[in-house]
C-alpha cells in the first residue's frame, strides 16, 4: 500500500455555530455540498480573483479542518481572523502532517481531486506512511494535480489556470465569495487560456522553472518534475496551434509532448477562433 507522509502540511480548525456560513461567504468551495467522508480542494482568492491561499477542507463534527502548506498556515489564520469580525467562530492551529494513501481500501477522507480522475486517494491527519514524496509527486503528475510552490506561485494564478473549475474547488451557484465575480466572468465568457498539462519526454526533463517554447516563442513553464514526466501551466491556444502545425515543443532543449488531463474533457484549440469558442 503506497502511503506517504506529507510533513509540509499544517491544519487549521474552524469551529463555532457560524463556522459554515463564515467560510461559505469567503472561500471558493461549496461547503453545503461537502460530505462527511471527503476532503475537497478550495482557495481563498484576492478580490482580483487570483489564488491567495490554496488548501483542502473537510468536516470535523460541527466545524471544519483546513489543510494547507506549513508556510501558508499562519498567514491564512491571520487572514481568516481579519474576516472573522464578530462571527461566532473559533480559529486555531490543529497540528501538522497528513498521510496520503492509494491503491488500497483505507479509512480516512477521500481526496475529491483524484476522485475526478478515477483514482482513490485517502487523506488522514498524522504520520502513518513513509516520507517518499517523489511517489506522491509522481501520482499527482500522472493525474494533472498542481500544487502551489511547485507548479504555480500564489497570487499569480487564477483558479481556472490550475483546473479548479473541474476539480470541485469552485462553485458557480452558491453565491458571493471573495473574487467570485472575476472567476464567474471567466467561466461564462470562456476566457481561460492557461491550463495545467502533463508533460512527457523521452529523456529526463529539465528542472522546474524551465520555459516551454514553440518556434522560440514561450508557451508555458515547467512545474513539478519526476524523471521523464512533469506538469506545466501553458497557454493552450499557443500549444494547440503549435501542435496543429507540427511545430516541436521544447522544454529548454528537450523535446516534449503535452496532454490535457483526460478527466477535464478539455482539448487543445488549434486556432484563435477555437480558443474563444
Amino acid at each position: 500500500m503506497p502511503a506517504v507522509f506529507l510533513k509540509n502540511r499544517s491544519l487549521i480548525r474552524v469551529s463555532g455555530s457560524e463556522a459554515q456560513s463564515f467560510l461559505q461567504n469567503l472561500i471558493t468551495t461549496d461547503l453545503a455540498a461537502l460530505s462527511a467522508d471527503e476532503a475537497r480542494p478550495g482557495a481563498l482568492l484576492t478580490p482580483q480573483g487570483k489564488i491567495l491561499f490554496d488548501f483542502m477542507i473537510w468536516r470535523d463534527g460541527g466545524g471544519f479542518v483546513i489543510e494547507t502548506d506549513n508556510d501558508q498556515r499562519d498567514a491564512l489564520l491571520k487572514r481568516l481572523t481579519v474576516y472573522k469580525l464578530r462571527a461566532a467562530v473559533e480559529l486555531s492551529p490543529a497540528g501538522e502532517g497528513v498521510t496520503v494513501s492509494w491503491e488500497t481500501a483505507s479509512k480516512g477522507l477521500a481526496d475529491s481531486r483524484f476522485a475526478k480522475a478515477g483514482i482513490s486517494v485517502i487523506r488522514q491527519p498524522g504520520q502513518q506512511g513513509t516520507d517518499d514524496l517523489e511517489a506522491y509527486d509522481a501520482l499527482r503528475i500522472a493525474n494533472g494535480i498542481a500544487v502551489p510552490g511547485q507548479d504555480y506561485a500564489l497570487q499569480d494564478a487564477f483558479p481556472h489556470d490550475v483546473l479548479m473549475d473541474f476539480n470541485g474547488s469552485l462553485s458557480f451557484k452558491k453565491g458571493c465569495y471573495v473574487g467570485q465575480e472575476v472567476v464567474s466572468r471567466m467561466q461564462h465568457r470562456g476566457t481561460a487560456r492557461r491550463r495545467v498539462v502533463t508533460v512527457k519526454a523521452e529523456v529526463a526533463l529539465p528542472p522546474s522553472g524551465t520555459e516551454i517554447t514553440a518556434a522560440g516563442k514561450p508557451v508555458g513553464t515547467l512545474g513539478s518534475v519526476v524523471g521523464k514526466d512533469g506538469l506545466a501551466i501553458v497557454r493552450i491556444d499557443r500549444a494547440g496551434e503549435a501542435m496543429a502545425a507540427h511545430t516541436p515543443l521544447l522544454a529548454g532543449d528537450t523535446s516534449v509532448t503535452l496532454e490535457l488531463p483526460a478527466w477535464t474533457g478539455l482539448i487543445f484549440p488549434s486556432t484563435a477562433d477555437e480558443a474563444s469558442a
